[in-house]
């Protein structure tokens, strides 16, 4: 079990920020632990480019990173999620498809830095601030020792990093 890779997905509605980080965030953090995708349910063309400069940051070639549907890991041949987390506010709401395999599920809200308004430096700023909230769920996320909980104990795990940061004041409910 200790081999085993947990596949994560990140849903937003466009796909083009909040899950475009944390996808990069887990996949290098979680490296050989976890294999960590996104996706939308109303995807946009592409990512937005200020997500893009922080997933870059991490090292990786933006390039790859493409804005895409829930529905493509729904599809049959998709890999198994063994968790899938909602990362925006707007898709807490929303029906999400039913998954093979019943994977566990969290709701992380995180403001939109996309809604941000002003000159490049204050979007900037906005990604930098939801990039780091992001970062530090991933990390409590990463330090699980998830090979020896139970489905139901890995859901509620989830569910307590979202509550315990929300009350640590690391969920910021205002973009600058």
């Amino acid at each position: 079990m200790a081999d085993r890779i947990f596949n994560v997905l990140f849903l937003c509605t466009h796909n083009s920020a909040r899950s475009v980080m944390a996808e990069a965030i887990l996949n290098k953090m979680g490296a050989g632990r976890f294999q960590a995708f996104s996706a939308g349910s109303h995807p946009k063309s592409s990512p937005n480019p200020f997500a893009l400069e922080k997933v870059a940051q991490l090292g990786f070639d933006p390039s790859v990173f493409k804005s895409k549907s829930w529905d493509d890991f729904a599809k049959p041949g998709a890999p198994e999620m063994d968790i899938i987390i909602t990362v925006c506010d707007n898709a807490a709401g929303e029906v999400c498809p039913v998954w093979i395999g019943h994977p566990a599920t969290a709701h992380w809200g995180f403001p939109d830095p996309s809604d941000t308004e002003g000159d490049d430096q204050a979007k900037r700023v906005a990604f930098e601030r939801v990039f780091q909230s992001i970062k530090h769920r991933i990390q409590f996320l990463v330090s699980l020792p998830i090979d020896k909980l139970e489905h139901l104990a890995l859901a509620n795990a989830l569910k307590k990093i979202h509550v315990d940061a929300a009350t640590a004041g690391t969920n910021e409910t205002t973009t600058a």
